[in-house]
């Protein structure tokens, strides 16, 4: 660790991912200077590794050692790390990161005396619906609705959070699906965008999600720590959206056409079983992940409204967001030269 920076100082974890880096950039525009926690092997390509207002220190949320050294002398915690993947090549990994990452990480924010902790869940954690209605703050849970490893793992990880909310000053912050520049990974978010840009996307599926700017996400943490109500939880959310809409608002921005055939879920499980099986003979990523297919049968929808009345959020047009997305695919060699260049150009 650099030599420990005066107070107030910000913790931020999972700075070195999409989220994260913007919560991270946001901060240090702001003029704050803040710690970024990472591991060993992650890299700092989405921040500058060398910055007087950044500090680096390494650590892991699986490592109590690690946060308690971290947490030294930290003012606010952003805990936005979490491991985003609707497949895993091992059963329960992702359940266990996000559930004792959590904890973990919050002990040692309450051993720190930190007086302040933004927590980064998702509207996953806040179940789904088949009849359209946006999901808003005030609905219980449909814990029937949680498809798959990630989803029920971001709702016992919330459980946690908000187990915590009576000894430490904490805010819950929901966002939706980000979609912007620097998803390097990328995040199941991102990887629609990215087939879409491929041509692997030839068909649709009755299914809807709400869709967010990245930069509104890590807006949103900023606000939380300065007007949220500790205990209390605030949807992040731009525009509710099928993904129809979503291959259209792509075609808009790329100018390639999106799938006119829309097939039925049932025609695409079998496949996404197949594919499931396939991944854990070969240890690679699903082409189709069944989470993702079973997750199609809801109507992902929900209600920012809340964050906009009490925190002052500014929602962001998603069509910037899909323009910052594609521009950002298309000059990072996620694609092939003469499709980033056609893109690049079209945008400009």
């Amino acid at each position: 660790m650099n030599a420990p920076f005066s107070q107030p100082l910000s913790l931020v974890t999972g700075a070195t991912g999409f989220v994260g880096s913007w919560v991270a950039a946001l901060l240090v525009e702001s003029g704050e200077k803040i710690r970024c926690l990472r591991r060993k092997e992650s890299s700092t390509v989405n921040l500058p590794a060398e910055s007087p207002m950044v500090q680096w220190v390494e650590g892991d949320l699986l490592d109590r050692a690690s946060l308690d050294r971290a947490m030294e002398g930290v003012d606010t915690l952003y805990h936005v790390a979490a491991d985003y993947r609707l497949w895993s090549p091992r059963r329960g990994e992702i359940l266990f990161s996000n559930v004792t990452g959590t904890r973990n990480i919050l002990e040692a924010a309450l051993k720190a005396g930190v007086s302040r902790v933004v927590y980064c869940s998702s509207v996953a954690a806040l179940g789904a619906r088949t009849d359209g209605i946006p999901i808003d703050e005030s609905m219980a849970v449909d814990r029937q609705s949680l498809v798959g490893e990630y989803k029920i793992s971001k709702y016992e990880a919330e459980q946690v959070a908000l187990s915590f909310a009576d000894r430490l000053s904490l805010v819950v912050v929901n966002p939706s699906a980000p979609i912007g520049a620097r998803d390097i990974k990328p995040t199941p978010t991102g990887r629609i965008v990215l087939d879409y840009l491929k041509g692997r996307m030839k068909a649709s599926i009755h299914t809807g999600l709400n869709v967010i700017h990245v930069m509104d996400v890590a807006r949103g943490h900023l606000l939380a720590a300065r007007h949220g109500k500790p205990g209390e939880k605030y949807i992040l959310a731009g525009r509710n959206m099928t993904l129809f809409e979503v291959f259209q608002s792509l075609e808009a921005v790329t100018g390639i056409p999106a799938p006119t055939v829309t097939v039925p879920r049932g025609v695409v499980l079998p496949l996404a079983f197949l594919s499931e099986g396939f991944s854990r003979l070969t240890g690679r990523e699903p082409m189709i992940p069944l989470e993702g297919v079973r997750m199609a049968k809801k109507l992902m929808y929900y209600d920012g409204s809340r964050a906009v009345r009490e925190l002052g959020l500014a929602v962001t047009p998603v069509e910037e967001a899909f323009r910052d997305a594609v521009r950002y695919f298309a000059s990072s060699g996620y694609l092939d030269s003469s499709l980033s260049e056609r893109l690049l150009g079209r945008i400009a």
